[in-house]
């Protein structure tokens, strides 16, 4: 072992997060909140399936893919919201 690999390792905290007692009102309500933005996408999903729907007899079916993608995009956010803040953090 070199020396700069010792003393790279011994510097480099590793902390172990805890979430204080105070925080089981904040946990309710942002799990809640991923619940409800959830519900919604599905929502989302099931609307623009109808906007489709009414497009394609119309003959204008492909401006609502775009659509799609927004939703679907927007689902996998709010799916992946905890584990991006933590990338981040």
């Amino acid at each position: 072992m070199n020396l700069i690999s010792a003393i790279t390792t011994s510097v480099i905290p590793d902390p172990t997060p805890v979430v204080p007692d105070q925080a089981g009102g904040l946990l309710t309500g942002l799990n809640w909140a991923s619940g409800i933005g959830l519900v919604l996408g599905v929502l989302g999903v099931i609307i623009v399936g109808i906007g489709m729907v009414i497009q394609l007899n119309r003959g204008e079916g492909g401006q609502s893919l775009a659509k799609l993608g927004w939703v679907m995009l927007g689902c996998i956010i709010i799916a992946g919201a905890g584990g991006i803040v933590r990338a981040f953090v």
